[in-house]
């Protein structure tokens, strides 16, 4: 018996040691993106790698390979090794596949088809006409700190002289002692979604953010991830993604039949997606669809790139109303495989660039940002009564205010104890470095302003510089809500040191209703203005420590304008602006219109003037402060009228103006981004060169390529010179695709655009105008060129070349190269 034992033990222990575990995992050898659901052969055995590309076998002779297949690769053959690593297989594509493309087959591609079908009846928002239900919302960044190295060590920095410099980093061990204690940020929230009908709307219950009393009103408005799997364009990162079960995305993706499962109760076929060209980083997923409904009853999706994304919904099936609701939607970022600083949700959570230190860049690599999204409280039938509904979102000031018995509710970790320790931490931070303070002077400054008791300073009006006033010194300002939030009085003075004449303007306002935001104001100015310049009244206001265009431009006229304003925003995603105003207008460089044979070198001007700009796909939230732009989604149009008055108040001519402006940037989640700007104007009747089209020229006349580096303008056209052309009517075009940043060391890293440019114009009644010689724009106008921007401290280099019928004679006259400037307020 004992000798029979004695065997059995030592063929076990044969048996251990013959069979052996691996873990391995499938990636694609260029882009390390997990190919998901290979086929694996091992000793005649065949089964798949997950979702993410892993496998486990039992290896018996480790001198026998491992068969890796999948559709648009070459099988792949490799010899594992039992070395406690993950035995990591690469996939190679196959480039006999015409554009790496694969395809899915016929019967997935109908199941799809019929889940995109059935949109209507298994999207609870679609079909459901009225409901309910309360969600919270867990937003942290955080880190495991088992996984940071807590050592302090030196590092070694070269110079871009060459020398050596040696320091001590501690970011590390300061890191993962901060991690040990509590999370580096959190927020929660608890929101009341309603639905009437197609009409949605969120009501903020409650909020709170670590560090902050009152919330940031902008991050409550973000759209970190869409709510619905049926949602086109589906948003992740407020990023618009093609949905894989939209009609264009079943163009995009490719789909695999994995198996059938039971899911609650029902039979759910999994199928896997991820795009025809398999080398794409776009959006990759796991969709458990009922094979009865063709409802999703289940999702994950993944995105591989420059932050790695995970989101996963889960469902319950509802059997009284025969669909599936959503039970909870997870989010969860980490770094990726990229070569730059990258910085989401306004810097809360960075990740350093791969060429940085690697003592400094392990600390927040290991950084990771998750949201947990809980719907509870479902109502669903019963009729609901949504106030305002253009509003899709109200932020009450009761949310701010709900104390720690009523966060305990949805505390579903007890064992996290650096949930609550996060709170006090940075509650303390945020007293002692007034974060709040900041942020408060950040948005200020962001819009053009600083903040001075009473008032608030008009940044842009301090220093200016062009060719005419040369440096221009002033001051002026707004009195702000601590004066009065029903009244406020704006003023500016001016002195240019080249012209030595002062300008001015005070424009009081009285506010008429506060949810619309209606002000009435009166105005005077006595100032100077560009030759035909084209200002949309309706723009937002942005701060610029200068403006470039400007510094060049010679050819100004005085304006003095009397005006009575309306502002409003009746609609929240309508602003609109009214006035009746009347303009004594003189050029200040040689010009004579000539109208019903009369010479006029200065004339009056009355007009009203109706500005709309219509916003149509962004979102709205109400907030204490009033209503802000939470989603600022594209396109985006602008619509002005302006007509003068015959008869009134000495007006001298007989004019209309309708000018029309539109703009769309697609941005993308690699951070690069797209972008198309169309403009147009024509102006009917007797018009003088002042208020004509000259297309924003950006060049100044001179010989040399060296004497005309200036610096560029934004949407300017860096090759046309300043009154070259003038048109009546006219309408541009303009392209501009932006890269990421491109990391050469030093601190040198220039964002690269690729711009083309285009415009066409005509001009009517040209005799009329006498004293400037300039051409039309008949033929059009045309240049290219590519911006390096922010190479070091902001600075950059554009270069743009005209070409086409206008182009001119001498080659270096149709080329522009320029200084470009670029402030980072870091918010």
């Amino acid at each position: 018996m004992r000798q029979i034992l004695l065997l059995v033990i030592f063929f076990l222990s044969y048996f251990s040691e013959a069979q052996t575990k691996i873990n391995g995992q499938v990636i694609d050898f260029d882009t390390t993106i997990p190919v998901a659901f290979a086929k694996i052969t091992y000793e005649s055995k065949t089964f798949m790698t997950d979702w993410e590309g892993k496998f486990s076998i039992e290896v018996s002779d480790f001198k026998k390979p491992v068969y890796v297949t999948y559709k648009g690769y070459y099988e792949k053959s490799s010899y594992p090794v039992n070395n406690g690593k993950l035995f990591i297989v690469k996939m190679i594509t196959n480039i006999n596949i015409k554009n790496n493309e694969i395809y899915s087959d016929q019967k997935v591609n109908l199941i799809i088809k019929k889940v995109y079908e059935n949109q209507s009846k298994n999207d609870p928002e679609k079909a459901l006409s009225n409901f309910q239900y309360k969600n919270y919302e867990y937003l942290h960044i955080s880190a495991n700190p088992d996984s940071i190295s807590g050592k302090i060590d030196t590092i070694h920095k070269r110079t871009i002289f060459g020398r050596h410099k040696i320091k001590l980093d501690s970011s590390n061990y300061k890191f993962k002692k901060l991690v040990e204690k509590n999370h580096i940020y959190q927020t929660e929230k608890v929101n009341l979604i309603q639905q009437n009908k197609s009409t949605q709307k969120e009501t903020i219950l409650a909020t709170r953010m670590a560090g902050f009393k009152e919330p940031i009103y902008e991050y409550l408005g973000l759209k970190l991830l869409s709510y619905s799997v049926y949602e086109n364009p589906f948003e992740i990162l407020e990023t618009p993604l093609q949905n894989p079960i939209s009609n264009i995305g079943r163009r995009l993706y490719v789909y695999n039949l994995i198996d059938s499962i039971q899911h609650q109760g029902r039979k759910t076929y999994r199928i896997y997606f991820q795009p025809k060209k398999i080398r794409s980083n776009r959006l990759r997923g796991l969709l458990h669809i009922d094979a009865e409904s063709f409802a999703i009853s289940k999702a994950q999706f993944r995105i591989y790139g420059i932050v790695n994304i995970e989101a996963t919904y889960t469902f319950d099936y509802l059997k009284e109303h025969s669909i599936w609701f959503p039970k909870k939607r997870m989010f969860f970022v980490k770094k990726g495989t990229n070569n730059q600083d990258l910085k989401i949700l306004g810097n809360t959570i960075k990740f350093n660039s791969s060429s940085e230190e690697k003592i400094s860049k392990n600390a927040s690599d290991r950084a990771y940002l998750t949201i947990e999204s809980t719907p509870f409280d479902l109502e669903i039938g019963n009729y609901q009564q949504i106030n305002d509904p253009k509003i899709k979102i109200d932020l009450p000031r009761s949310s701010f205010n709900k104390d720690e018995k009523y966060w305990a509710n949805f505390t579903k970790d007890p064992i996290d104890k650096r949930k609550l320790k996060t709170y006090v931490s940075l509650d303390s931070l945020s007293t002692a470095n007034r974060i709040e303070h900041k942020l408060f002077l950040g948005k200020k400054i962001f819009n053009g302003y600083i903040p001075i008791s009473i008032l608030d300073v008009d940044l842009r009006t301090l220093i200016k510089y062009n060719n005419y006033e040369g440096f221009r010194i002033g001051l002026g300002g707004v009195t702000n809500s601590k004066l009065s939030e029903k009244y406020k009085l704006g003023f500016y003075s001016a002195f240019g040191l080249k012209d030595a004449e002062f300008k001015y303007g005070i424009t009081p306002s009285y506010l008429l209703n506060k949810n619309s935001e209606t002000w009435v104001s009166a105005s005077y100015s006595d100032d100077v203005s560009e030759l035909a310049q084209t200002n949309f009244v309706t723009d937002s206001r942005k701060f610029r420590l200068y403006d470039p265009r400007p510094i060049n431009i010679s050819t100004f006229y005085n304006i003095k304008t009397a005006a009575i304003i309306l502002e409003s925003k009746i609609l929240p995603k309508l602003n609109s602006y009214f006035s009746v105003s009347q303009n004594e207008i003189q050029p200040l460089f040689d010009y004579t219109f000539v109208n019903n044979g009369k010479n006029y070198t200065e004339y009056s001007i009355s007009s009203v003037l109706l500005g709309l700009q219509w916003n149509p796909f962004s979102n709205y939230m109400n907030t204490p402060l009033g209503v802000i732009e939470i989603e600022k989604r594209h396109p985006k149009f602008s619509l002005q009228y302006t007509q003068t008055l015959p008869d009134v108040l000495g007006n001298d001519f007989t004019f209309s103006k309708i000018d029309f402006k539109t703009f769309y940037e697609v941005p993308y989640l690699s951070g690069q981004k797209s972008s198309v700007l169309f403009q147009g104007g024509i102006a009917f009747g007797d018009v003088p060169l002042t208020h004509l089209y000259s297309v924003a020229p950006n060049n100044i006349n001179k010989d040399a390529i060296l004497q005309r580096l200036t610096f560029a303008g934004k949407n300017s056209f860096e090759t046309m010179y300043y009154n070259e052309f003038f048109s009546n009517k006219y309408a541009s075009l303009q392209f501009k695709h932006t890269f990421n940043k491109i990391d050469l060391g030093y601190k040198i890293a220039p964002e690269f655009s690729v711009v083309t440019r285009m415009a066409w114009g005509e001009i009517n009644k040209e005799n009329q105008h006498l004293g400037l010689n300039f051409k039309s724009l008949e033929k059009g106008f045309f240049e290219s060129g590519i911006e390096a921007n922010k190479i070091f401290k902001g600075l950059g280099l554009t270069a743009f070349y005209r070409y086409g019928p206008n182009q001119l004679a001498r080659f270096d006259d149709n080329l522009s190269i320029k200084i470009s400037y670029f402030i980072d307020l870091g918010f």
